[in-house]
């Protein structure tokens, strides 16, 4: 654990050690930029411990967050050679997985809810199709006999958020990076006329000098003190309860897929771990875990899956997930000069990580975010200002 910066002042400070700040930390220190990461915990301590993984914008897609998806597509589509980079240059492997996914109903009710998004898809144009019951068992087979239907995605993937954090720690220090885990940070503060970023004070009463910050603080990202209200990102946490399950030694995997439900998910991992997830609760800032989230999570679990009742159980755990009022995230600068933003991205954080890396490494070299990112700046909830459009989010679709 670090205790204090090495260097008096950095060319750009990363607030937040997640699996998107690890991201943006080593792109621009990849620019040739000095680059420090301050994690007030220790690295992926956060969202981005509890996180499934999931690289999975079609089965995400709703009614109503047609404006998230075309970034999402493009994040996805960066997933494999990020994947690929990250691994040759942390010589540490991601899990990236082309798993496909298969969305299944557990009754009726649920198959209607599932055909009308099976509808939406459609006239989106995904990659994605309505299978019957026994066409899902064909895929998987430990499914129950009562799934009357559901969705393949055969291009969904995911990765070991875990894996990821641990490649993204040591690519970050392989490129020169500084990492201070443990150390908060109490204020930005700017220079005399409170246009420009100037520097950091932080938590163990010392101060670094920045020319650009980027807040990647996920849930807290919105609690930094010094800055002006109008450049404070709207977010909120919003808790997620997720459960690690485990197959005994031998035993075949219980899916091969990412297999979702209206209730809940499940992650089959190389080494034989089960990801169930995840509740939504809108608790603040409470991370307990309680028997009725791990209740209500076994129960959706085995509607699809039966054999889920013989795996061993491992841990609980929660976590809270950065969510803006649209539910999209926010990235890039703002109107304080050398203050970028790289939050609120709630469910999709791990999927948005290359992405939103790519966009924040463009701004802070002078350069123009990816087009898909552009409609997902702060200045979106500025007053008398639309909502994120539609087509510009699915023009890089």
């Amino acid at each position: 654990m670090s205790h204090g910066p090495r260097h008096p002042s950095y060319e750009v400070a990363v607030v937040g050690g997640g699996v998107v700040g690890l991201a943006c930390a080593w792109r621009a220190r990849q620019q040739g930029l000095s680059t420090v990461l301050l994690e007030r915990e220790r690295a992926g301590a956060g969202a981005s411990g509890v996180a499934a993984g999931m690289l999975a914008p079609v089965t995400e897609a709703d009614f109503g967050e047609q404006s998230l998806l075309g970034l999402n597509l493009a994040g996805l589509r960066r997933w494999a050679p990020f994947a690929a980079e990250l691994s040759e240059r942390s010589g540490l492997e991601p899990e990236y997985r082309e798993s496909g996914a298969l969305v299944v109903a557990a009754d009726r009710d649920d198959a209607e809810e599932l055909r009308r998004l099976a509808d939406l898809q459609a006239s989106l144009g995904l990659d994605a199709d309505w299978l019957s019951g026994r066409e899902c068992r064909r895929l998987e087979p430990g499914l129950s006999p009562r799934v009357p239907g559901g969705i393949e995605a055969p291009r969904e993937a995911h990765v070991d958020p875990g894996a990821t954090v641990e490649a993204l720690r040591a690519a970050f220090l392989a490129a020169g990076g500084e990492l201070l885990e443990g150390v908060g940070v109490e204020e930005v503060r700017l220079d005399a006329t409170g246009s420009r970023v100037a520097g950091l004070a932080l938590g163990n009463e010392q101060s670094v000098e920045v020319e650009q910050m980027v807040g990647a603080a996920g849930t807290w990202s919105g609690l930094l003190e010094g800055l002006p209200s109008e450049v404070v990102p709207p977010v909120r946490p919003v808790k997620g309860q997720i459960l690690t399950l485990r197959a005994t030694e031998g035993r075949a995997p219980l899916a091969g897929r990412l297999v979702r439900t209206p209730r809940c998910y499940l992650v089959t991992r190389r080494d034989g771990r089960v990801v169930v997830g995840a509740t939504t609760e809108e608790r603040g800032f409470d991370v307990r875990v309680t028997a009725e989230g791990v209740f209500r999570l076994l129960e959706a679990a085995r509607e699809v899956l039966p054999d889920v009742d013989e795996l061993d159980f491992v841990a609980a755990r929660a976590g809270l997930r950065p969510v803006t009022p649209d539910n999209a995230p926010v990235v890039g600068r703002t109107e304080i000069d050398g203050l970028l933003w790289a939050t609120g991205h709630g469910r999709n954080g791990v999927l948005l990580a290359p992405i939103t890396a790519e966009a924040i490494a463009a701004c802070l070299s002078g350069e123009d975010a990816p087009e898909a990112v552009l409609p997902f700046s702060l200045d979106r909830f500025a007053p008398n200002r639309p909502p994120v459009a539609t087509a510009a989010a699915l023009g890089e679709r």
